[in-house]
């Protein structure tokens, strides 16, 4: 590369906030606090829905209430964590749909 190369690149250099306007800047969703706020809710939900059951009449009959409780926590927890990432998604489209 010669000299008059290097300063000419050197000059056609410009700053960032110059050339974006800050009106078309992309604005996504942070995917990973809606996954944590979907997994929260549904730990909360899961337990609630759970310990109702147990102790509901028809619930008083259950040998092992503890796996019962574990096993609808876990899937309301997988529920509302797949339904946050779907918002999230949702959320991504329409923030695309002006463009």
């Amino acid at each position: 590369m010669s000299e008059t190369q290097a300063a000419s690149d050197s000059s056609d250099d410009v700053e960032v906030r110059h050339v974006i306007d800050p009106t078309s800047v992309r604005r996504a969703p942070r995917y990973k606090a809606f996954f944590w706020t979907g997994a929260l809710v549904g730990i909360v939900l899961g337990l609630a829905l759970a310990l109702y059951l147990v102790n509901s009449p028809a619930g008083t009959g259950m040998m092992k209430s503890g796996v019962y409780v574990t096993v609808v926590t876990a899937f309301v927890t997988m529920v509302t964590t797949l339904l946050a990432g779907l918002v999230a998604v949702i959320a991504d489209r329409r923030s695309l749909r002006g463009r």
